[in-house]
């Protein structure tokens, strides 16, 4: 049983580790327009700001396990399979965006508006702005929202071995649930509990790092 314990604790954090990549860095990049093309901002485009809004919307509103279930074509397409590690990391990463997205929105919403003018006023270009002014300034807040997408996928991989994702929730309902065993139950719980405070304090960490620095 260690050894499958460490194997499907391996696997959470191949999951969660690849999703979490996926999810930051396109969510930032979702955030980064929605936030320049509302009214007034950097690149103002009313119409693409609406669908990009839609769009992050109703992934967010979908709950993981039916996006799990809507996504199969999808995985196997990008993947091969709907099985395992990394057919898991594909509606990990889908659900990971959005949601990401929105929290990065709301830090890069409360820069300083008066810094972005200031640049502005200087003759700064718009990529000037995103790149030493937006970006620098919310990385706190960024990082922060980024632990929370992570502590999310956790329980969200957990719940992916429901369909043979494979990792700590798959363990849990194979060897623990179905057999009846209570102490690879309790064991799993351990672990995703463990994982879960080591990334919050991890992501605290760095958050109060970085916001000491500005």
């Amino acid at each position: 049983m260690l050894e499958l314990y460490l194997e499907a604790f391996w696997q959470t954090l191949q999951m969660v580790g690849v999703s979490a990549l996926v999810s930051g860095v396109l969510g930032i990049v979702l955030a980064l327009v929605l936030v320049t093309t509302g009214p007034g901002d950097l690149y103002p485009s009313r119409g693409l700001n609406r669908v990009i809004g839609t769009v992050v919307n109703v992934f967010r509103s979908v709950p993981f396990i039916i996006l799990l279930v809507v996504l199969l074509p999808f995985t196997r397409l990008v993947v091969g399979t709907t099985i395992g590690v990394w057919a898991a990391a594909v509606p990990l990463s889908v659900a990971g965006i959005p949601f990401f997205a929105r929290i990065a929105e709301v830090s890069l919403r409360e820069v300083d508006r008066g810094l972005i003018e200031a640049v502005q006023a200087m003759g700064g270009k718009r990529l000037h702005v995103i790149r030493h002014v937006l970006l620098p300034e919310a990385l706190p807040g960024i990082v922060s929202g980024l632990t929370i997408t992570l502590v999310a996928m956790i329980g969200s991989s957990a719940m992916a071995g429901a369909v043979g994702a494979g990792g700590l929730g798959d363990l849990a309902i194979r060897y623990g649930y179905q057999r009846f065993d209570s102490e690879v139950m309790f064991s799993v719980l351990a672990g995703l509990v463990a994982l879960v405070c080591l990334v919050q304090a991890s992501g605290d960490f760095w958050a109060r790092r970085l916001n000491h620095r500005l």
